[in-house]
């Protein structure tokens, strides 16, 4: 009996050593946080042009490569990315800062008519895939329809 305890304390114990998935991919994960993390709090604490042109770029990369054990892009990305991209302060800023590899990302130089449109599409996007975020996109995305 004692020895049945054991194992199974032993076996419980290696168990929760197994290193554990995630069900999104937020970017690479270096020193415990991943770079959507990192960007996130940098963008929001320092909010500079260069913070608005890496965070589009990680965004533009979440959308595209989306990952973990669901393979789909996290809820609320595209809602954030897309207002992000709506956002006048975004397109002057990546046209001033973003650095040649940061412009590579897009098969193009007209930034206005890209942003504006993946904006919508982005919003569009996540009432897509979490159909419960339409109530609070909808109605932004008919006031910007209708301008």
């Amino acid at each position: 009996m004692r020895r049945i305890v054991l194992i199974t304390s032993l076996v419980l114990v290696l168990s929760s050593c197994v290193p554990t998935t995630t069900m999104y991919y937020w970017g690479p994960v270096s020193n415990g946080a991943s770079k959507y993390e990192k960007l996130t709090y940098k963008n929001y604490d320092q909010h500079t042009p260069e913070s608005i042109c890496d965070l589009v770029v990680l965004y533009e990369d979440m959308v595209n490569n989306p990952g973990g054990t669901r393979n789909t892009i996290p809820p609320g990305i595209c809602a954030e990315y897309g207002f992000l991209l709506l956002q006048e302060h975004t397109l002057d800023s990546f046209e001033k800062c973003a650095t040649k590899k940061q412009r590579s990302v897009f098969n193009t130089d007209d930034y206005a008519t890209l942003f504006s449109a993946k904006g919508i599409e982005m919003l569009e996007k996540e009432i897509e895939l979490y159909p419960e975020s339409e109530t609070f996109i909808l109605p932004f995305l008919q006031r910007l329809k209708s301008q």
